[in-house]
């Protein structure tokens, strides 16, 4: 069986999207969310429940640009002015077996 000009140029375009997925495949970037004192009542719900969204809740009342609150940094891709916050769509939890 002998490999035509058509079969090549598959080949390429599958090395080609290989290559782009591996060099996209960077580092993690995003910070995770540290496992100390003041994030212990959103692990604890996390692992109660489930759900990323219920441990969401929490957030606003540390992380919010209201005096006294922890504000986002100024290169901070999204600040949700209105609506609920999902910190950890992004961010991600420290658990137990997991980097």
């Amino acid at each position: 069986m002998r490999i035509g000009k058509k079969d090549w140029i598959f080949i390429g375009i599958i090395a080609a999207v290989f290559l782009i997925f591996y060099v996209i495949s960077g580092e993690e970037k995003t910070k995770r969310v540290p496992l100390d004192d003041a994030h212990k009542p959103s692990y604890e719900l996390f692992k109660k429940t489930g759900s990323k969204m219920e441990a969401d809740k929490g957030c606003p009342a540390c992380h919010n640009t209201n005096p006294g609150g922890i504000p986002f940094p100024a290169k901070h891709p999204v600040k949700p002015k209105d609506g609920p916050m999902r910190c950890l769509f992004c961010h991600k939890l420290k658990l137990a077996g997991v980097q």
